[in-house]
């Protein structure tokens, strides 16, 4: 097998695992912040775990200044750390899981793209551009035309959804740009959200969890502080390295449609017919956006031109 086409099925290994994990992430959110937990909880559980576990990492390998400087070392952490987990979450409690799959890591390559244009001159290719309008119409779609169910609060969810999408964006090009090891990343945001939110979660909500059922506290603990905020961020750093910001985002293609079909068992919600066609819309856009199908064009990049007929 060429060099290339084995690195790009390697990336995308770690880029599948990141995304069937955040799919599940948001039907797994969602049913939390509607029933026993709130927003102002999924923060705590994710990182106080994760921060705690990753500490050691950060004391070895230090706070990456050189790499990162202040300004990247605190983007990262607003990327995907406390504030984002907070957005994302109380987006989740006013508006339906697809809409947090679908908005949230599918409108993730079009913010990258923009902030790539914008502050590194980055121009897409023709099919991107197609990608990332795929994106923006299954968007529009999603937060307009809902019909019947379009709510004040639904609209106010996917505006949260669409914020932590930005946030996300702004981690990714960070991340590009630093080149970190991916468990160095995640410790980074893991422990730099736990010193900077458990003071203000610990002011706000005291020790709130304690009256959550154990059995579900302890299901969203391991989800939360383990599978999500460190395997996910491990296995999505490994793909950017390997794929690239642009290529690693590709694989936020997945989430939109197993957010929506996670959520059907899990919480009843189906998406309507306007819904998946947006959904759709956003998982097309996402693949073309990355420049895919990449191996088909590898194939065809090394065969002679095919004769013109008339």
């Amino acid at each position: 097998m060429e060099p290339a086409r084995l690195n790009y099925l390697k990336g995308a290994v770690f880029g599948v695992a990141a995304g069937s994990i955040w799919a599940g992430w948001s039907a797994v959110t969602r049913l939390a912040v509607t029933t026993s937990l709130d927003a102002w909880d999924i923060p705590a559980l994710r990182f106080g775990i994760a921060g705690l576990l990753l500490f050691p990492i950060v004391i070895r390998r230090g706070l990456a200044r050189d790499s990162l400087g202040w300004l990247g070392l605190g983007g990262i952490i607003v990327g995907t750390g406390a504030p984002y987990a907070l957005v994302a979450a109380a987006g989740l409690r006013f508006a339906p899981a697809y809409d947090q799959g679908a908005l949230n890591p599918g409108c993730m390559p079009l913010f990258v793209a923009v902030i790539a244009a914008t502050v590194m001159g980055e121009i897409p290719s023709g099919s991107r551009k197609f990608g990332l309008a795929l994106i923006l119409s299954g968007a529009l779609i999603i937060i307009v035309w809902h019909g019947s169910a379009w709510s004040i609060s639904r609209g106010f969810g996917d505006a949260l959804f669409l914020v932590a999408s930005f946030l996300t964006a702004c981690f990714t090009v960070i991340m590009r740009q630093a080149k970190l090891d991916p468990i160095h990343t995640a410790a980074l945001v893991s422990t730099g959200s736990l010193v900077i939110y458990a003071p203000v979660y610990l002011a706000l909500r005291g020790f709130h969890v304690a009256a959550v059922p154990l059995a579900d506290l302890m299901a969203q603990v391991v989800f939360q502080g383990i599978v999500v905020t460190i395997i996910s961020l491990v296995l999505y750093g490994r793909a950017v390295v390997i794929l690239g910001a642009s290529g690693g985002s590709a694989f936020g293609a997945l989430v939109p449609a197993l957010s929506a079909v996670l959520a059907i068992p899990l919480l009843g919600e189906w998406p309507t017919v306007s819904g998946w066609v947006g959904i759709v819309l956003i998982s097309a856009g996402v693949y073309l956006a990355s420049g895919g199908p990449l191996p088909l064009m590898r194939r065809h990049a090394t065969m002679p031109p095919a004769p013109q007929t008339f």
